[in-house]
């Protein structure tokens, strides 16, 4: 029996998939980006970040897609393709939520370091969808990043109440180091994005 693959049925997508993701979504593509912004021999903490992209009832989207930027270990940002190909950390990972059993997105990377004294660690988030015109932007620090979340700008300049939301969490017991990370597009504990 053939499976049929997905087809451009809705206004916004599903061009993701096929367009920005395609070995993932096992289309015969070939992707610029995958999941991981690091390969293994990067130095650096290597980590999991892990999570679900919610819609206002709470419900897991299964066809998001997430693209995370960051810096390496060092706080530094990649400068060229020729020195991301020589380093192996690329500092950008893209991955659908369609695939997982889950609809979770998991991103391999390392943890970066701060890029100045006045920033924590973080990565920056950009989050697409059906139906979104308009791609969001967020953050994620870290849990296990205190003292340096409290001198961050960016992070002290959301509302004290609504900092939570941009906070991943360290799960204890795992063998990796995986932080939990839940995006929330609406509804109560709805993410804080930035208007850029």
């Amino acid at each position: 029996m053939t499976t049929l693959k997905q087809t451009p049925s809705q206004t916004v997508g599903p061009y993701f998939a096929y367009g920005l993701v395609p070995e993932q979504y096992n289309f015969d593509l070939k992707s610029l980006f995958t999941a991981s912004a690091a390969d293994r021999e990067v130095p650096g903490e290597h980590i999991a970040v892990v999570g679900n992209v919610f819609d206002a009832e709470g419900k897991p989207i299964g066809d998001a897609l997430i693209e995370v930027a960051q810096a390496d270990a060092n706080g530094r940002y990649v400068q060229s393709v020729e020195e991301a190909r020589e380093s192996g950390f690329r500092g950008f990972a893209r991955v659908g939520t369609g695939t997982d059993p889950k609809l979770r997105f998991i991103v391999d990377t390392v943890k970066p370091g701060a890029t100045a004294d006045d920033s924590a660690p973080h990565l920056d988030v950009i989050v697409l969808m059906r139906g979104m015109l308009l791609h969001s932007y967020t953050r994620i620090y870290f849990d296990d990043e205190a003292e340096a979340n409290e001198k961050d700008t960016v992070l002290q300049s959301v509302p004290a109440e609504r900092r939570h939301t941009l906070i991943a969490k360290r799960e204890p017991g795992t063998a990796s180091t995986i932080y939990r990370f839940d995006i929330h597009l609406r509804g109560p504990n709805e993410t804080v994005f930035f208007d850029l």
